[in-house]
């Protein structure tokens, strides 16, 4: 199956949503630099999905909107991840690439792959988008921080820890 990255100067969530409702494994807008673009070809083409990092905390404000009851119950799909794939998935959710994971965990690129794999299917993902959308429906990642940033929680009630995903 064709990989599509959609690249536009349009920043509205209704396209991002139709993108990918339509199949789009990724949503970068045009003002992302040469290097990013770059990464988001291989990322995409690698069968894994990327958003724009500003869109990444929207689509998750909107999915953390929804029912607490909603949330509770799926998330018991997390407690089959690792500790480490659990912080993979986090990071996956900051909007992190995988060379970037990498780099903060101290592990190879391979390694964070494999564990993205491995998080994709226990919990019956498709694409690294879906892994967002997940972290937020489950409550491991709700909104917290000033301009719509976001913080983790670990699950197990301790404190939130921030993230980044508002980076360019």
């Amino acid at each position: 199956m064709p990989r599509v990255l959609i690249l536009t100067t349009f920043d509205l969530d209704e396209y991002v949503y139709d993108a990918l409702r339509a199949g789009a494994s990724g949503f970068l807008l045009k003002d992302a630099t040469a290097e990013r673009l770059f990464d988001a070809v291989r990322v995409v083409a690698a069968g894994d999905a990327l958003l724009d990092p500003g869109v990444t905390r929207r689509v998750i404000g909107e999915f953390a909107q929804l029912p607490a009851r909603a949330r509770t119950r799926s998330s018991t799909r997390l407690k089959t991840l690792t500790a480490r794939e659990t912080e993979v998935l986090l990071l996956v959710a900051e909007g992190l690439s995988s060379v970037e994971i990498a780099a903060r965990l101290f592990v190879t690129e391979e390694t964070v792959k494999s564990h993205v794999s491995r998080t994709l299917a226990k919990l019956g993902l498709r694409d690294r988008t879906q892994a967002v959308i997940a972290a937020c429906e489950t409550g491991l990642a709700v909104p917290g921080l000033p301009r719509g940033r976001l913080a983790f929680s670990n699950g197990a009630g301790a404190p939130l820890r921030p993230c980044r995903c508002g980076r360019t």
